[in-house]
């Protein structure tokens, strides 16, 4: 039930959607479900939109509210664990907002 959070590069030449290719620039893996459960937690919009059975994807235009409510939930977080799996999740959501034609996906189960 983990969600994983994947950096993906989009490219898609013309406008056709069929064309669309994405690749994986990198992870963050949720093999302990710890992301899941704040999320589940999370009175945040956004964090609580997440779906640990379903995909979230989010743009370089939502990355600002995003990388409010991680680290929001980084300050708030009480084990050693959680911290630091929102520290990567925060450092690919920086990425996402900074590198050209990026999406984050967040991929539930």
């Amino acid at each position: 039930m983990g969600v994983d959070v994947v950096l993906k590069q989009v490219s898609q030449p013309g406008t056709s959607s069929k064309r669309r290719r994405l690749t994986q620039l990198d992870i963050v893996p949720d093999a302990d479900d710890v992301l899941a459960r704040i999320c589940e937690r999370s009175k945040l919009p956004m964090l609580s939109r997440v779906d640990p059975y379903g995909d979230l994807i989010l743009t370089a235009a939502e990355m600002p509210q995003f990388l409010e409510e991680v680290e929001t939930e980084r300050k708030l977080a009480t084990e050693d664990q959680e911290r630091a799996l929102l520290a990567a999740v925060h450092h690919l959501g920086e990425r996402c907002s900074t590198e050209l034609c990026t999406e984050l996906h967040l991929e539930g189960d």
